[in-house]
């Protein structure tokens, strides 16, 4: 077929929905997902499918950007909160198994044939490390070197990759772990919002208002209602407990055990459940979900909007990508943080006025500010950094630039009142369509010579050292993390699946290990992991070559 622009979106866009297709196809629960198209474009390269150079250079080039600038921008409310006091700990073991791999991959390269180029697309492909192998090449050919190797590599090894971590769980705890490991440790996670009424019998705090108490005790909690004498009311700052006062309070876990002993005692009934009725509670309370959609909230905190003393209202939760926030007053808003309100219809009611909750206007698309990221990104990529050492000046390129700039853009445009928000469904939009594209272009350049390579001895070497990197940082890191750091299994196996970027093995664990905990700390390393990646595969290259 004559090479032509519309010849060439037609095959990356015949490519993609085979590929997606079959990535919804499990086997043993396992999916390679997205990645099919990868190996589509492997199959389509084989057979002698081809498009203009240009084209699938900028439809590579076009797809990597987009999809690590979304990444970014989806990671970056969560990034630097990760390195608190248990994030630290995550992260430090998660950076162990990226050192141990890449040290392994560096090894290699002394002790067997296989060159650094080839190594760099091998230990990305057993790390399961798409936007690696992005970087890697980018750097490649600024090095003006082939990087057609780079990425074979990454694509023999990538399947075992997804296993192999798989494996290295199930023979780790077939090892190491006992069935009173898992019961135990599902209850040690203690950093969830935690409802709980306590009645008041601590003469200590008789006659003391609230700004007094709370300064008194390092317990973080909101005050949702205060009963007294038959009557309900939204508690403030001022307000003076007394003895017998019932107190609906929004902590954590943690903190739960401790405001029993300051209010005095926790009553027995669970406020936890999904079923709760909030509004039959009391007759004159209603409880409201405000989503914060005006453009004006955005970066400020909350404290400073006084909508307590200005509406006798309370706010005991906020929802943000997921997650569940204690309503502290230094808490920053952004717009789609979804509040959940107590008070008087008529005072809930002007609090939806000064919020927002106009739920239409997050469905229209931020494209300004994802443009202007984007392009941010590509000219931080282009800057050379000079890094002691390296001969040759180290540029982020068009990986590391737009994911830096999508983590900063998440994290910090808020408080520069920049509407950086998307839909999770925009960007798991965005982040598709990027990686689609970019895996389609990806085989579609390296299926001509695929098989040649998977079928002589040094396509098996390849596939060999790639489940070697990809299996042993994870059994040495979970030795470390669980039998001498004395962390629980599901931390352990979250932390390990972030630290591969491996979704498929995280499915696995949240399916086979009781608890949320894989899924958190999946979440508090991943961010880091990704980043580092990037980053790693770029210096690897440019130090040694």
């Amino acid at each position: 077929m004559e090479h032509s622009a519309l010849q060439a979106v037609i095959a990356i866009s015949i490519i993609s929905a085979i590929g997606l297709g079959l990535g919804k196809i499990r086997i043993a629960g396992i999916s390679l997902g997205v990645t099919f198209v990868f190996f589509i474009g492997i199959l389509a390269g084989h057979f002698g499918l081809s498009i203009d150079s240009n084209m699938l250079n900028y439809a590579e080039s076009f797809g990597l950007v987009l999809f690590v600038y979304a990444l970014g921008l989806q990671v970056g409310p969560g990034f630097f909160s990760s390195f608190r006091t248990g994030g630290i700990r995550l992260n430090m073991m998660a950076i162990g198994v990226i050192l141990i791999g890449t040290i392994m991959a560096i090894s290699f390269c002394y002790i067997t044939p296989v060159s650094l180029p080839d190594m760099a697309g091998i230990l990305c492909g057993a790390t399961t490390n798409t936007p690696a192998l992005g970087a890697a090449q980018q750097t490649l050919k600024q090095l003006h070197i082939n990087s057609s190797g780079a990425a074979l590599g990454c694509a023999v090894t990538y399947p075992l990759g997804v296993v192999g971590v798989i494996l290295a769980i199930i023979v780790f705890r077939k090892l190491f772990v006992r069935s009173k490991d898992l019961t135990i440790n599902e209850k040690e996670d203690q950093n969830h919002t935690y409802i709980a009424a306590y009645q008041v019998h601590n003469p200590g705090i008789y006659g003391k208002n609230l700004k007094e108490i709370s300064q008194h005790t390092n317990c973080r909690f909101v005050i949702s209602r205060l009963w007294r004498n038959g009557t309900v009311c939204i508690p403030t700052f001022d307000t003076v407990l007394q003895e017998n006062d019932r107190l609906l309070v929004i902590t954590s876990d943690k903190d739960a055990q401790g405001l029993t002993v300051l209010f005095g005692e926790q009553e027995n009934t669970d406020w936890n459940k999904a079923d709760i009725d909030w509004d039959a509670i009391d007759s004159k309370m209603i409880s409201k979900r405000i989503i914060v959609t005006r453009h004006e909230i955005n970066g400020k905190k909350l404290g400073s909007l006084r909508l307590r003393n200005a509406y006798g209202i309370n706010i005991t939760r906020i929802y943000r990508s997921g997650i569940q926030l204690l309503a502290t007053p230094e808490l920053i808003l952004q717009v789609g943080d979804r509040l959940t309100v107590v008070g008087e219809a008529a005072s809930v009611h002007n609090v939806e006025k000064v919020l927002g909750n106009a739920v239409k206007s997050l469905k229209e698309p931020n494209l300004i500010s994802i443009f202007i990221g984007i392009t941010l990104g590509l000219i931080i990529g282009s800057i050379p950094i000079n890094i002691p050492g390296i001969s040759l000046p180290v540029q982020l390129g068009l990986a590391g630039g737009p994911i830096i700039v999508g983590i900063l853009m998440g994290t910090f445009g808020p408080r520069i009142h920049m509407i950086t928000y998307t839909t999770h469904s925009a960007n798991l939009m965005l982040r598709a369509l990027g990686l689609a594209i970019y895996l389609a272009c990806l085989g579609l350049d390296s299926g001509a010579h695929f098989f040649e390579t998977v079928f002589r001895p040094e396509g098996l070497l390849w596939i060999g050292i790639g489940f070697i990197l990809t299996f042993v940082p994870v059994i040495i890191m979970a030795f470390i993390a669980f039998k001498l750091w004395k962390m629980d299994f599901g931390s352990v196996t979250g932390m390990l699946c972030g630290s591969m970027a491996n979704p498929m093995a995280l499915n696995y664990a949240n399916d086979t290990i009781p608890g949320d905990n894989p899924a958190v700390a999946y979440a508090t390393v991943y961010p880091l992991s990704m980043f580092l990646r990037v980053i790693v595969a770029q210096l690897m290259l440019i130090s040694l070559l």
